[in-house]
């Protein structure tokens, strides 16, 4: 029984963190920056990270995979490529490729900074974070990856529009159980990366990106 009552201030940590903080945000609409907190954030995240649970600095750069593991991605990685294009040449072909044609330089400098500065930024907190500092609080493996993937896709409430809920949801899944085999938040950022530039590049950038437009000639 106490370690049950134990857990509620736990719960409730996780409950402000991951759904109170974006939903206060998104009811600020002056508020047009998510991505900015996020860097300042990992300061605080480090800090619990290294003094309230057993996490190692060595696991930020773990990278030994099993083949069968990348060839597994490595095709689900195609089938959501081509699953997008045809889902943007379905509802909104105009779309397709539209911010490398209208701007290469800036998806050009996306595709080098985003999977650094935001994907992996973002395995940190959603990964490492939630299955080390919530383990008491979900207590089955396949609790983790829900609460994972799910408050991955809540927090993207701060960009409007129900699509980038939804992608975001599959993939926080995906991702969240790809963590959970194997342990490695470099390799989840990499797959992270990738499936962020297909999404800015295959004409769904202004789904994650509200002020994208800023960026279009004309």
């Amino acid at each position: 029984m106490n370690k049950r009552w134990n857990r509620i201030p736990l719960g409730a940590e996780f409950v402000v963190l991951f759904f109170g903080v974006p939903l206060f945000m998104f009811l600020d609409t002056g508020f047009t920056l998510p991505s900015a907190v996020l860097l300042p954030s990992l300061v605080v995240i480090f800090l619990i990270l290294h003094f309230r649970t057993d996490f190692k600095w060595r696991e930020l750069l773990v990278l030994k995979i099993p083949r069968k593991q990348v060839i597994r991605d490595g095709f689900i990685l195609m089938a959501c490529a081509i699953l997008l294009i045809l889902s943007v040449l379905l509802w909104i072909p105009d779309k397709l490729f539209n911010l490398p044609r209208a701007n290469l330089w800036i998806w050009l400098a996306l595709c080098t900074f985003y999977p650094v500065f935001s994907a992996y930024p973002q395995e940190i907190l959603f990964r490492i974070f939630i299955f080390r500092r919530y383990k008491k609080l979900f207590l089955r493996n396949w609790l983790l990856v829900a609460a994972s993937g799910i408050s991955f896709s809540f927090a993207h409430i701060l960009y409007y529009h129900p699509v980038s809920m939804i992608l975001t949801l599959i993939a926080g899944i995906y991702l969240a159980r790809v963590y959970s085999r194997t342990g490695s938040v470099l390799y989840t950022a990499i797959l992270h990366g990738i499936l962020g530039m297909f999404v800015y590049t295959l004409g769904l950038g202004e789904y994650f990106w509200l002020e994208m437009y800023e960026y279009f000639p004309g």
